[in-house]
């Protein structure tokens, strides 16, 4: 990796350029959230990987994708322009960081990326329909609407309706697979770029325990009835441990323990296994 030309860390990947229009991305075992680093879970990277992989492969008929080939923690793409916007679908309404739907919901907000939400929701309740609430993507991120993206020249409209569209897509078949695996796909991020001929391509990651929530799915009425919190499978359960810590937007975060990170890994093996065995 020594002779290889580092392009930049990301929160996640390290990317490097391969020339020949190529990248190769070096998912890392790096945890993030509340926009800090939190901690590293071993061989994290090498699950991520797997799970982008399996999902690059099974969506390439609803949008084409920047992945060439893949192994352990690496794969090898095509190097895209990326749009300056994540775009994230959510089936539920929930969340605990500064840009979650729930956060902003229980403060009083009821127009939120330029969707009107009704009075009345809870929290972790399914959504009447899946929505595109979109984020800024910047060191900090931010809520934007549409016409946002438009008008400051992130998207052109026909861009920006077509990768709204694609979303939507992606995940209604991400979820219809979750869920006929006891698994709900609660909320997803895509990220988009445009290749050297202006092709609109999926990138970065798709439907991991990362960029995702999974909920499980035989406990979750139950749990909804009780008013607890869903069984997750997700990265979230570092976030909820830290916010039983500290305030993480003005404190230090200290290192989860052993049996918090074994828990997210442990997770995450898990929801792999559910995918791939069919």
């Amino acid at each position: 990796m020594n002779d290889l030309r580092l392009l930049y860390n990301g929160k996640v990947r390290n990317v490097y350029d391969l020339n020949n229009n190529l990248l190769l991305l070096e998912a890392t075992d790096r945890t993030s959230g509340f926009n800090k680093h939190i901690c590293e879970i071993p061989n994290k990277g090498v699950l991520l990987n797997m799970m982008s992989q399996f999902w690059f492969n099974k969506t390439r008929h609803i949008i084409p994708n920047h992945l060439i080939y893949s192994d352990d923690r690496y794969s090898i793409v095509r190097k895209c322009k990326p749009f300056k916007v994540e775009v994230i679908v959510r089936g539920y309404i929930t969340g605990n960081t500064e840009t979650s739907l729930w956060t902003h919901y229980k403060n009083g907000s009821r127009n939120y990326c330029g969707v009107v939400f009704p009075e009345g929701l809870v929290k972790n309740q399914k959504l009447e329909y899946p929505v595109v609430t979109p984020t800024t993507k910047d060191d900090n991120d931010r809520p934007i609407t549409p016409q946002e993206i438009v008008d400051s020249g992130l998207m052109t409209e026909y861009q920006m309706r077509y990768i709204f569209k694609k979303a939507l897509e992606l995940y209604k078949f991400g979820a219809e697979y979750a869920e006929n695996r006891d698994l709900l796909l609660v909320d997803t991020k895509y990220e988009f770029g445009l290749d050297r001929n202006n092709n609109i391509l999926l990138i970065d990651e798709v439907h991991t325990c990362d960029s995702s929530r999974y909920w499980l799915k035989n406990t979750y009425l139950q749990r909804m009835v009780n008013g607890e919190s869903p069984d997750k499978f997700d990265k979230d359960q570092v976030r909820d441990w830290v916010k039983t810590q500290c305030d993480p937007y003005t404190e230090e975060i200290p290192k989860p323990p052993k049996n918090i990170i074994d828990l997210v890994y442990n997770s995450f093996i898990i929801v792999i296994i559910d995918f791939i065995r069919n």
